[in-house]
C-alpha cells in the first residue's frame, strides 16, 4: 500500500519515468498513476507508453499538497472528524505544558463534541490564543521520573520460596 502523501522530492527532475516506474517509486498502483495524470500530471507527448518528467511529477505533487493543506488561524483548533478548524466550544481552551518549549491546546469541538487537539509553544501562546479563554495546566510526573516504584510492579521482593 502506498503512502498517503508520497513526497515529491523522490522524483529526479531530469529523469522520465513510465507508469510503472512512478507507481513502483511512490508505491501506488498504477491506476492512481494514471488517475494522476487525468487530475492534471503533464505527460511527455500524447503517445504510448505514457511518460513524465520527474519535474513534472514533483511540481504535480507539490501543487496537490498545497491544495490539501487546512491551516489553522489564531483561536482555531482543527477537528479531524470534521476536516475543519474549528473554534472550541464557549471559546475555553486548555494547554498542557509538557516542557518549556512544547505543550498543546485541547478543546471540545462545538460540532461533534470531540476532543480537539494543537501542538504549541507555552511561551508563544499569545499568536496562536486568538480570543479563547485559555487555562494552562502542567503535566503531571512521568513514571520514569518518579523516585517510588510503581504499584503494580512486580519487584521479585515478598514470599519467595
Amino acid at each position: 500500500m502506498g503512502t498517503r502523501h508520497p513526497n515529491p522530492k523522490s522524483a529526479k527532475i531530469h529523469r522520465t519515468y513510465s507508469v510503472e516506474e512512478i507507481g513502483r517509486l511512490f508505491r501506488v498502483h498504477k491506476n492512481t498513476v494514471r488517475a494522476w495524470f487525468r487530475q492534471g500530471l503533464k505527460a511527455i507527448d500524447g503517445k504510448r507508453p505514457t511518460m513524465a518528467r520527474g519535474d513534472a511529477i514533483r511540481e504535480f505533487l507539490s501543487e496537490r499538497r498545497a491544495q490539501a493543506k487546512r491551516p489553522s488561524g489564531s483561536g482555531r483548533i482543527y477537528c479531524l472528524p470534521c476536516r475543519t478548524p474549528q473554534v472550541p466550544a464557549l471559546k475555553m481552551a486548555e494547554c498542557i505544558v509538557t516542557s518549556d518549549t512544547t505543550g498543546f491546546l485541547q478543546g471540545i469541538c462545538p460540532d461533534c463534541g470531540r476532543m480537539i487537539y494543537r501542538r504549541v509553544n507555552p511561551q508563544k501562546i499569545g499568536t496562536v490564543r486568538g480570543d479563547l479563554d485559555v487555562t494552562f495546566t502542567q503535566l503531571g510526573p512521568r513514571i520514569v521520573d518518579t523516585t517510588e516504584p510503581s504499584v503494580n510492579c512486580d519487584s521479585g521482593q515478598g514470599d519467595q520460596q
